[in-house]
C-alpha cells in the first residue's frame, strides 16, 4: 500500500498529466488506462499519434474478468512483479508466466521455436476467460493470435504491447485487425512490460471502483 507521501506524488503526477495533455480522443473508461501508462513511462505518445487502441469493449471485458477472479497470463516474469499485489489478492487472481519453465525451454528447443511461443502454447487453457498481457515478445503475441484464430485459446482480453524493432509493430497491427477480440494495443515500436503492467493495474483499480 502506498504511503501518504507516495500517494501525494502520484496524485500530483496525474494532475500534471491532465494539465499537459489538452484534448484527447479517449472515452471516460479508456482515459484512466492511458493516463496510467503515461504516468509509468512519462511518454505522451501513448495518447497521441501512435497511442493506445481499444477494441471490442476491451475495458468492460477486462474489468468483468478481474471481478470473476481470472488468470493473468504474461509473456515475461517482469509483468507480475509490477502488478498491484493487494488488488491481485483482493480479487483472488492468479498470475501465470511459463517463460522460465524447464519444460518450456526443452520443448522450444525440440520444436526449433522460441520459448515465448512455447510458453503461450503451454498456457492456452489458463488464458480462457482471463487476461493475456504481453509486453516484451512479439513472437508470444503472434503465437497467441494464431491460437485465438484457431479456437485454441479464448482470453477475455488481450493486452498486446510488445516492444522492439523486429515484429513488434507488425504483431500489434495484426492484433488490432482481430475484430471480435477484446484488445488493448498500440501502433509502432514502443511498448514494454511497464506498459502492459500499467494497463492491467489501471483495470484493477477500475474493477475496485466499480464494486
Amino acid at each position: 500500500m502506498q504511503t501518504d507521501a507516495g500517494q501525494s506524488i502520484e496524485d500530483n503526477s496525474m494532475a500534471i498529466i491532465e494539465s499537459e495533455i489538452g484534448s484527447h480522443p479517449y472515452t471516460e473508461q479508456e482515459w484512466p488506462i492511458v493516463r496510467r501508462v503515461i504516468h509509468s513511462t512519462a511518454d505522451f505518445d501513448f495518447a497521441r499519434g501512435n497511442g493506445l487502441l481499444f477494441g471490442d469493449d476491451a475495458v468492460a471485458s477486462g474489468i468483468k474478468a478481474i471481478r470473476s477472479g481470472c488468470n493473468i497470463v504474461t509473456d515475461v516474469n517482469g509483468i507480475p512483479g509490477l502488478l498491484n499485489k493487494a488488488a491481485i489478492a483482493d480479487f483472488s487472481l492468479q498470475t501465470i508466466c511459463r517463460i522460465s519453465d524447464e519444460r518450456v525451454a526443452q520443448m522450444a528447443k525440440s520444436n526449433n521455436t522460441t520459448r515465448a511461443r512455447m510458453s503461450m502454447r503451454e498456457s492456452a487453457a489458463d488464458m480462457n476467460g482471463g487476461i493475456l498481457a504481453i509486453g516484451n515478445a512479439p513472437t508470444a503475441l503472434l503465437e497467441a493470435i494464431s491460437m485465438i484464430q484457431q479456437g485454441g485459446a479464448r482470453p477475455a482480453l488481450v493486452v498486446g504491447v510488445p516492444v522492439g524493432f523486429v515484429q513488434a509493430a507488425e504483431s500489434k497491427d495484426i492484433l488490432w485487425q482481430m475484430t471480435d477480440t477484446p484488445r488493448i494495443t498500440n501502433q509502432g515500436r514502443k511498448g514494454g512490460s511497464p506498459v502492459a503492467a500499467s494497463i492491467v493495474n489501471a483495470l484493477l483499480i477500475m474493477a475496485r471502483l466499480s464494486g
